[in-house]
């Protein structure tokens, strides 16, 4: 008897210690809106106006984000992406299910074929979304989202990086709407 009651108590610490490991997306989940000059690698600034919506799935979560760029004619240039992310065995970070395999679960993308990479991890109130693209030379850029919780909605910084120089970079508040 004594046997059952050590291992219920163990499972028990298990499931509590699972729960406490990954991290709560919940306080991310909403919509976001924004707009900022991003800086250019030259130097120059584009003009952006910058969406976001962070979803609780039934397997993890989903961030969709749009990015229009603004023109000196007063058009404009959308961006679209949406990835969904899974737990993965490390806690707080989280796998891209970007397509699916032959049994229909989510995997991850193929950089070595020119697809990207991309992970996600929550380190307090931080959700920071990675993507790593290997170009076609075997260089590589990588792009670095960090969301921030903030009063009335995130504080978003963006940075990317290519071969080791510093590309685009934007810092900007995005209000939740």
């Amino acid at each position: 008897m004594a046997w059952r009651r050590t291992a219920w108590t163990s499972l028990m610490a298990l499931i509590v210690l699972a729960g406490v490991a990954r991290a709560d997306i919940s306080r991310f989940v909403g919509s976001f809106e924004g707009a900022a000059p991003v800086t250019l690698a030259d130097g120059r600034t584009q003009d952006r106006v910058m969406n976001v919506k962070i979803t609780e799935t039934k397997a993890g979560f989903s961030v969709a984000w749009t990015t229009t760029t603004l023109r000196a004619d007063g058009t404009g240039s959308d961006k679209s992406y949406l990835v969904e992310f899974v737990p993965s065995d490390r806690g707080d970070v989280f796998a891209a299910a970007m397509k699916r395999n032959v049994f229909g679960h989510g995997v991850q993308l193929d950089p070595m074929q020119g697809e990207p990479y991309v992970w996600a991890r929550i380190e307090g109130d931080t959700l920071s979304v990675y993507s790593l693209f290997v170009a076609e030379d075997g260089g590589y850029e990588i792009q670095q989202f960090d969301r921030t919780l903030a009063d009335g909605g995130l504080d978003l910084e963006y940075q990317s990086v290519r071969n080791g120089e510093i590309g685009r970079t934007v810092s900007t508040f995005l209000r939740r709407r």
